[in-house]
């Protein structure tokens, strides 16, 4: 029977994906930290996730109309 070794990870590692960013954050063990945000998704991309966000009801065209200038000023 073959056995399967993973390396041990001393330092907790966080990952989280939000719309239009990938952030990785990393906690050395003495503490403090640090924080990186990596621009992942095109403005067509991030538009396409936003009006599917409208169509699902999960925000309301407000909060729509809102974010679809922000994003359309910042790129």
């Amino acid at each position: 029977m073959s056995r399967l070794t993973f390396p041990l990870i001393t330092a907790p590692v966080v990952i989280a994906l939000s719309v239009g960013a990938l952030s990785l954050s990393l906690a050395a063990c003495g503490g403090g930290g640090a924080t990186t945000a990596i621009e992942t998704q095109t403005t067509g991309q991030q538009l396409i996730d936003l009006k599917a966000a409208l169509d699902a009801g999960v925000i309301t065209q407000r909060e729509y109309d809102t974010k679809r200038r922000e994003i359309l000023r910042h790129n």
